[in-house]
C-alpha cells in the first residue's frame, strides 16, 4: 500500500526528471505500481481509510511523485456533472488540444507539494489523450472540464513540470483570455 511516507516531495530530483516510457506489454512490477498508485488515490478519497493511514486526500497520482521515474498516471475523480472517472495508465500521451484554455477557480494542489501555491494555472480546455490501460488495452479519449485539468497535471509530472510552473508570477491570479473557469 502506498502512503504519504512513499510520496516525495518537492525539492526531490525525480520531481524535475522526464520519466522514462513504460515498455508494453507492461511488466508485472510496472502493473503492480501502477496498480498501488490508483488504490492510493481511491483510498485516499475514503474518509476512513485516508485518517487510519493519514492519507492526504488527491484526485491523480503520477509514478515520478513516488519516485518512479516512468510513465504511469492514476487518476480518480468525479467530474462536473457528478460522474466518477478512473484511470490507471501506461505511456498517456496528449495528441491534440485546444486553442481555449481553462482554468480551476480554486487552483491546483499536488500531493508532493506540502504548502498552498495560490494561483491560476491555465490549461487546455480540451485534450485528447492517447495510453494503455492495465490491460494492456489502448485507449484514445477526448477529455474536458476538471478530467482535462487532472490529465494535464499529470501528465506534466512525467515531464518534469510542476503545477506552480504555469503560474504568472508577476500576475499569478491572471485569468487567461477567453478561458473557462471551472469551479471544483
Amino acid at each position: 500500500m502506498i502512503t504519504m511516507e512513499n510520496i516525495i516531495r518537492e525539492g526531490h530530483p525525480t520531481l524535475r526528471k522526464v520519466a522514462e516510457e513504460v515498455t508494453l506489454p507492461a511488466s508485472e512490477q510496472d502493473k503492480e505500481t501502477l496498480s498501488l498508485m490508483i488504490d492510493y488515490v481511491k483510498n485516499s478519497q475514503d474518509p476512513e481509510v485516508s485518517e487510519k493511514y493519514g492519507l492526504r486526500p488527491g484526485i491523480g497520482l503520477a509514478a515520478p511523485q513516488i519516485n518512479v521515474a516512468k510513465r504511469m498516471i492514476a487518476i480518480h475523480v468525479v467530474d462536473e456533472k457528478g460522474v466518477q472517472h478512473s484511470y490507471a495508465l501506461f505511456n498517456p500521451k496528449i495528441m491534440s488540444h485546444s486553442v481555449e484554455k481553462s482554468y480551476l477557480t480554486s487552483g491546483e494542489g499536488c500531493l508532493s507539494v506540502d504548502r498552498s501555491v495560490p494561483g491560476i494555472v491555465p490549461r487546455y480546455a480540451r485534450i485528447r489523450v492517447k495510453a494503455t490501460n492495465l490491460d494492456g488495452e489502448q485507449i484514445d479519449i477526448r477529455l474536458r472540464g476538471l478530467l482535462a485539468v487532472v490529465f494535464q497535471h499529470e501528465i506534466d509530472h512525467l515531464n518534469g513540470i510542476m503545477f506552480y510552473d504555469h503560474i504568472n508570477e508577476s500576475n499569478p491570479f491572471q485569468e487567461p483570455e477567453n478561458a473557462i473557469a471551472i469551479e471544483r
